[in-house]
């Protein structure tokens, strides 16, 4: 039995609190707090009805104000915090954590406001004080990063004696009707793919121009999607704590139209994140952009299809070459028919509400700031399937890369 404060109230965070809600077991109580106190109250109030749990509550707060999040944070104490609020935000929360000795958990690492560039370096950095704190930060908790890292250990642990190549592919074969629309925040998803791309080979990084490298990939179930090679945080940990890995990219699926539009709004200044003056006023193109957007938790109402997920891995077994692929299939309608949330939203609220309960149940432990695929993954990997996200797995096969 404990507490659970969820920071964050978008497609995410509401995934968070419905699946919390559903283990009242292990999450007695649950606070969700965000900017917009109203977001909450629609969120717990859906929740409740969904599921019946019945200490649910709500709070306003500004993640980047360390003084009132420990206010917070001490009214409440709780157990664990989870964050899925925005990534220029985590500094903030850790740093309230630290102060009022709570366990911490995200699902994507850090980055500056003012520069599109997001690395762990930041977040290693707290290692040592949460250490000392005799606490436990849990770092990329959602499913890319997050599964993927954690599918990653699963393959090292039972299916390989060296990894020697790693691609992580991830397709988004769904339709949501609109002429454009992100999958998750707008502004921190045109961010992350406008930056340069970034792969790892030979022990040092490769550096490539935004969707230079692409290729028509294969997804069970889906068919061929063409993807582009981008950097994605995960490649970062992962090559750290698995050091025989020659090679390790990710790879994700963008349609034509898409690119177009992408196209026009880089081209226009839209993507923009440095101030610009309107009517004698400091505005952020790609924070108005945000706004005019559609809100990516409202695309599940009629969005249909699948996300596909997985890694596809390479290396050396008994003295043997080794191939394995390992994935997660999900279904937009299905996510929405259980939370009210489009597939993405779901793929990462699922394995944060998870990653929580393995550190409430015991099933992972340290002191200190870890990446998920430090732990032991089998008790998650045993869990996630039963929790709305099944996975398969393939020894041998063609990987196709």
């Amino acid at each position: 039995m404990s507490k659970v404060l969820i920071i964050g109230a978008g497609g995410v965070g509401r995934v968070v609190v419905y699946k919390c809600a559903q283990h009242p077991e292990v999450f007695s109580e649950i606070l969700l707090a965000s900017r917009t106190k109203s977001k909450c109250d629609i969120i717990a109030e859906a929740a409740k009805a969904a599921t019946g749990h019945t200490h649910l509550t709500t709070a306003q707060i500004d993640a980047e104000d360390v003084p009132a999040l420990v206010k917070l944070i001490e009214s409440f104490k709780p157990n664990i915090l989870v964050n899925v609020a925005l990534p220029y935000q985590d500094l903030t929360i850790m740093e309230a954590c630290l102060q009022t000795g709570t366990n911490y958990l995200d699902t994507a690492n850090y980055e500056p406001k003012d520069v599109a560039k997001f690395e762990y370096s930041w977040q290693w950095a707290y290692h040592d004080r949460f250490k000392e704190a005799g606490l436990l930060a849990v770092l990329g908790c959602g499913f890319d990063p997050g599964v993927t890292n954690i599918f990653t250990a699963r393959a090292a642990r039972h299916f390989f004696d060296e990894m020697h190549t790693l691609d992580i592919v991830d397709a988004n074969a769904g339709s949501h009707g609109k002429a454009f629309a992100t999958n998750f925040n707008p502004e921190i998803n045109i961010r992350e793919i406008t930056q340069r791309g970034r792969y790892y080979e030979n022990g040092q990084w490769v550096e490539t121009e935004p969707f230079e490298i692409g290729q028509a990939i294969h997804y069970p179930n889906i068919g061929p999607r063409q993807s582009y090679l981008l950097f994605h945080e995960e490649l970062e940990s992962l090559v750290k704590h698995f050091p025989t890995l020659r090679r390790a990219r990710f790879w994700m699926t963008f349609g034509e139209e898409y690119l177009t539009h992408l196209r026009v709004i880089q081209n226009i200044g839209m993507a923009g994140i440095a101030p610009v003056k309107f009517k004698g006023m400091d505005i952020v193109p790609l924070e108005f952009l945000k706004a005019v957007l559609p809100n990516p938790g409202d695309l599940g109402t009629n969005y249909t299809g699948w996300t596909s997920i997985g890694c596809r891995i390479s290396g050396v077994k008994d003295g043997q070459p080794q191939t394995y692929y390992i994935w997660n299939n999900c279904s937009h309608k299905a996510a929405f028919e259980e939370t009210g949330t489009q597939g993405v939203s779901y793929t990462t609220g699922v394995p944060a509400m998870l990653g929580a309960m393995m550190v409430l149940t015991g099933k992972w432990t340290g002191k200190g700031v870890f990446n998920v695929e430090q732990f032991n993954p089998d008790p998650f990997l045993e869990k996630l399937g039963d929790y709305g996200l099944p996975w398969e797995e393939e020894v041998g096969g063609d990987l196709g890369m």
